[in-house]
């Protein structure tokens, strides 16, 4: 009986021994495959959410993004199709080049003229946040 029991406590050592080789060797395999650039799961995005002068966040505005004060001043060449905020206040650009933007922003009469319209430079692969005011 005592045989059969350190033959069990013998076999499950090697079969535990085995499966953490296992594990660990996958580990380091998918640890140190070289990863495409155009394979990240995360792309670089820009959400600006829109407000008002104090602070009331704007539903419906139209957000459009150009990528250069040139483009924004002549309003042509957008990166892409302009964009309405939803509920709070909110639009998101997706797949962006890590860099700087110009954002026009307007709801009636309110728009973001003569106010903040340029972004800081994008972080890659981040979801970057930007407020822009409407008066």
């Amino acid at each position: 009986m005592k045989r059969n029991t350190t033959q069990r406590s013998k076999t499950m050592k090697k079969l535990t021994f085995a499966l953490s080789l296992l594990v660990l060797s996958a580990f380091m395999f998918f640890q140190f495959t070289p990863k495409d650039e155009n394979s990240q799961l995360f792309k670089t995005n820009l959400r600006i959410t829109i407000q008002d002068d104090l602070g009331n966040i704007q539903e419906g505005a139209t957000v459009t993004l150009y990528g250069s004060n040139e483009d924004y001043r002549k309003s042509e060449n957008p990166v892409m199709d302009s964009q309405i905020t939803d509920d709070k206040g909110r639009v998101t650009f997706k797949d962006l080049d890590p860099k700087v933007y110009h954002v026009h922003a307007e709801k009636g009469k309110m728009n973001n003229n003569n106010l903040g319209v340029q972004t800081d430079t994008l972080v890659a692969k981040k979801l970057n946040k930007v407020a822009i005011v409407i008066q």
